[in-house]
């Protein structure tokens, strides 16, 4: 669907993308991660031929977003961050007017702007004006913009911002769906939005792609050695320094959560120390309420990639 070869991007005395070279498969979610200023915006700017490459080449379904801008573009719904709206217009009169621009015949307008209303959860303010709406319905009246002309390929630039936790959800669920008939890459700031909704994770630093896989293999891959979280109640020091001093324990990190204290015990690879812990437990009379192998979360992973090595939790 999506076949990038080293893409740069150069502004004046600033490369905001640099050498990017990726591809997305038809029926994929695809989620672009990265800090600020990392290049995801114009990345996706380029992609839907808003902005032209300094050098490098993109394909949308085989055609060149550069030579073939017309075609690529009616293949293609783009949500941008800032979704840009009239205001003063109806959603229904808006939908019309977009479908019209995008190409969709006259006798198909109608059926397309009832079919996205449906989608989006528009039908019941069809005839409000988009000025009055709430933040959460705009983003659905440019969620249906991008999707009236029935595209191929959704790019989706923050499309959860400035929602609240239930109009997130419903976004996020509205994506899955449509994932039964689009492709889709976006991008979010929501780090657990990525791991619940996409296949397939790209994290850009500094305009270069630095990672691309699945959260798993991501997970798996930046786990040096094994992680144990264990949850106690007993004298805290003598927990810490019997945990410590474990054979093959690399580091541990406690912090106090009530009357409990909940340890996160690092080991070398392929160490799992539960029993031994539980024997420590069983010996020293200790409150033992939860002992299991903990997983990096994509929040760590991000960090890791995009700023160094994750910041120590002190004991």
């Amino acid at each position: 669907m999506i076949k990038v070869s080293h893409l740069t991007k150069r502004f004046a005395g600033c490369t905001a993308v640099n050498d990017v070279s990726f591809e997305v498969g038809r029926g994929e979610i695809v989620g672009f991660l990265g800090p600020n200023g990392a290049g995801k915006s114009t990345t996706m700017r380029m992609l839907a031929c808003y902005l032209p490459a300094t050098s490098g080449s993109i394909l949308v379904t085989g055609r060149n977003v550069l030579s073939d801008s017309l075609e690529v573009r009616r293949r293609i719904g783009y949500m941008p961050e800032n979704v840009p709206l009239y205001p003063e217009m109806r959603v229904d009169e808006y939908l019309r007017f977009r479908a019209r621009i995008k190409g969709v015949e006259g006798s198909l307008i109608r059926k397309r702007v009832h079919e996205v209303k449906e989608l989006c959860g528009l039908k019941d303010v069809g005839r409000r004006l988009i000025g009055q709406l709430s933040k959460g319905y705009r983003q659905r009246v440019g969620l249906a913009d991008s999707l009236v002309h029935d595209p191929e390929l959704l790019i989706l630039d923050e499309p959860t911002i400035g929602l609240d936790p239930n109009q997130i959800r419903q976004v996020r669920a509205l994506i899955k769906d449509l994932a039964q008939r689009h492709t889709i890459l976006l991008s979010t700031h929501i780090l657990s939005e990525v791991e619940m909704t996409c296949q397939r994770v790209l994290i850009l630093n500094e305009g270069r792609i630095v990672a691309s896989d699945s959260p798993e293999n991501l997970k798996s891959l930046l786990q040096s050695g094994s992680q144990i979280v264990a949850e106690m109640r007993g004298p805290r020091e003598e927990m810490y320094e019997k945990i410590r001093t474990l054979p093959r324990v690399q580091r541990v990190a406690a912090y106090e959560l009530d009357s409990w204290v909940c340890f996160t015990i690092d080991c070398e690879k392929d160490a799992d120390l539960r029993i031994q812990i539980f024997e420590l437990a069983v010996r020293h009379n200790w409150e033992l309420r939860e002992l299991r192998i903990g997983k990096k979360s994509l929040e760590e992973i991000f960090v890791a990639l995009t700023r160094g090595e994750p910041e120590e939790v002190l004991p």
